[in-house]
C-alpha cells in the first residue's frame, strides 16, 4: 500500500512538472505574448525616458505644443512637466551633454509658460531661375531658342517624292506679362526670451541649515515671473559647469544652484542675454558658537 501511494505521488509530480514545462515552451516559444499598439503608459521607467526624449527632440522641430503635450500623456504620469523636468536634472547629474539636455529644458519651459518660446521662420529658396516666379508663368512663357517650324527634308510615300523647297522663318513670340500680386507682409513672432537678464541683486545667505557655499540662482522675466529652462554657465579656473533654471519646480521655476567652494572666484554668465558676473566667491559667515563656514550667496536676474 505504501508502495502504491509513493508510486502515485510520484506519477503526479512528474505529471506537475510536465504540464508545466509544455506551458513554458508553448507560452516563450509556440506562441510567445505580444503586445500590438500598447499604452506607452506600461512601460518601464528606462523606456520612458526614451521616450521623452524622442518627444522633446521632435518638438525642437515641429514646436507642435498641443502635439507634445498630448505625446506626454500617454505615459500616464501625474505630472507630466515635474517629470520631464527630473528627467532632464538626472541626465545633467549624469554627466550628459547640454545639447542632449537642452531640448528636454525648452520643452518643460514652453509647457510651464503655455506657449512655444522658438518661432517658426520659413527656409529660403535656393537662387535658382525660377526662384520668385509664378509657377503658371513658368509654364506660359515661351521658349524663344526653340523654332516654330524645323525645315521640311524629303520623304517618299507610296511612291510618290515630295520634295518640299520652302522654310518657314521663326517668328519670336512676344512675352506674356503677367501680374502677380504682391503678398502681404506677415508678422512673424519673436522669441519669448530676447530681452537680456540683469543682475539685481546680491545677496550673503548665512544659514547653517543650507549647504556650505550654496549658490542660488533666480531668473525672473519684466513682470517679477520666474522664467525656467535659462542656461547658466559657471566657470573657475579648474573647470566649467552647464545647468538650467527650471529643475527644482518646488524651490521656483526660475531657480538654479551650484555649490562653491572656498577660496575659489568663479565668473556667472547667463546664456540668454550674455548677463555676465566676474569675482563671485564664498563669503565667511559665523555661526552662534563664532565658528566661521562658507556662506552662501543669491543672485537674482531680472529682464528690465
Amino acid at each position: 500500500m505504501r508502495q502504491f501511494l509513493r508510486s502515485t505521488t510520484l506519477h503526479i509530480i512528474l505529471a506537475l512538472l510536465a504540464g508545466l514545462g509544455i506551458g513554458l515552451a508553448y507560452s516563450w516559444l509556440i506562441s510567445p505574448v505580444t503586445y500590438v499598439d500598447a499604452n506607452p503608459a506600461i512601460l518601464r521607467a528606462d523606456f520612458k525616458d526614451q521616450y521623452r526624449i524622442v518627444i522633446a527632440a521632435s518638438y525642437s522641430t515641429s514646436h507642435d505644443l498641443a502635439r507634445a503635450r498630448a505625446r506626454l500623456a500617454l505615459l500616464g504620469n501625474a505630472d507630466p512637466i515635474s517629470e520631464l523636468s527630473a528627467q532632464a536634472q538626472r541626465m545633467l547629474g549624469a554627466g550628459e551633454p547640454f545639447e542632449r539636455v537642452q531640448p528636454l529644458a525648452q520643452l518643460t519651459t514652453d509647457l510651464q509658460q503655455g506657449f512655444a518660446s522658438t518661432s517658426l521662420t520659413n527656409t529660403p529658396v535656393a537662387n535658382t531661375p525660377f526662384a520668385g516666379t509664378p509657377f503658371a508663368a513658368i509654364i506660359n512663357t515661351p521658349n524663344l531658342d526653340t523654332p516654330v517650324a524645323e525645315e521640311i527634308t524629303t520623304e517618299e510615300f507610296s511612291g510618290i517624292t515630295l520634295v518640299p523647297t520652302l522654310s518657314f522663318e521663326q517668328t519670336p513670340l512676344a512675352p506674356q506679362s503677367i501680374s502677380t500680386a504682391t503678398p502681404r507682409p506677415t508678422s512673424t513672432p519673436s522669441p519669448a526670451i530676447s530681452v537680456p537678464f540683469t543682475l539685481t541683486g546680491q545677496d550673503t545667505v548665512c544659514d547653517t541649515g543650507l549647504q556650505q557655499g550654496l549658490l542660488q540662482f533666480i531668473l525672473t522675466d519684466s513682470h517679477r515671473r520666474q522664467v525656467a529652462g535659462i542656461q547658466i554657465i559657471v566657470t573657475w579656473d579648474k573647470g566649467e559647469d552647464h545647468f538650467f533654471t527650471g529643475f527644482k519646480p518646488e524651490l521656483g521655476d526660475g531657480y538654479a544652484d551650484f555649490i562653491m567652494q572656498a577660496d575659489t572666484l568663479y565668473s556667472i554668465r547667463v546664456v540668454e542675454g550674455g548677463s555676465f558676473v566676474p569675482n563671485i566667491s564664498a563669503p565667511t559667515c559665523t555661526d552662534e558658537n563664532g565658528t566661521a563656514y562658507p556662506g552662501g550667496l543669491q543672485l537674482t536676474f531680472q529682464q528690465p
